[in-house]
């Protein structure tokens, strides 16, 4: 089978700097975005992402419109610079599709999410665990309403306020856990 045959599928001809297992193995980050609520208001959205193994990041919303979302994805990992900047891409069963840079030096990450219609239109719907059955099958649902290009574009930069090794509260996952 080719690559693309098998829909969703990832595709990197960039091979996995030696500096991945230094770098971001088995790192989570908790970081925050300056934000606002709906009525212009300053909040933080906090989000937790552990880079679980050099194919998949696990990951919790705690903060914002989305808080409430534990997930786990297949994702892709490039590293710009090593020791300073990596890129972590991954799509979600709702149809979004995140890619955020780790700034090492300055505790930073910068990330662009597409939000699917579904996603972001309905983001209550959004919540819950994969884990779950009924919140998977809901979040999958998400993914076909509008069409491609209804995305809602959302592009921010967030602090790294703590970095640590291992899972902290998030649960573990196996490589054969189903991503969609």
């Amino acid at each position: 089978m080719a690559p693309g045959d098998n829909l969703p599928d990832f595709l990197t001809n960039t091979t996995l700097d030696p500096s991945f297992d230094r770098d971001i193995l088995n790192t989570h980050l908790i970081y925050d975005y300056d934000a606002q609520d709906s009525n212009g208001n300053p909040e933080k959205w906090r989000y937790e992402l552990w880079c679980f193994s050099s194919d998949r990041v696990v990951y919790a919303i705690h903060g914002g419109p989305m808080a409430g979302r534990i997930n786990y994805q297949r994702a892709t990992y490039q590293c710009i610079r090593p020791g300073e900047l990596w890129q972590i891409n991954w799509l979600e069963e709702t149809g979004t599709v995140v890619s955020a840079v780790y700034d090492i030096k300055e505790k930073r990450m910068t990330t662009m999410i597409a939000f699917s219609e579904g996603h972001w239109k309905r983001a209550k719907d959004a919540l819950g665990n994969k884990r779950k059955k009924e919140d998977l099958e809901r979040w999958r649902g998400l993914a076909g309403m509008g069409k491609q290009t209804s995305r809602f574009m959302l592009s921010e930069q967030a602090h790294v306020v703590e970095v640590f090794k291992g899972k902290g509260e998030l649960m573990p996952i196996e490589e054969s856990d189903s991503l969609f």
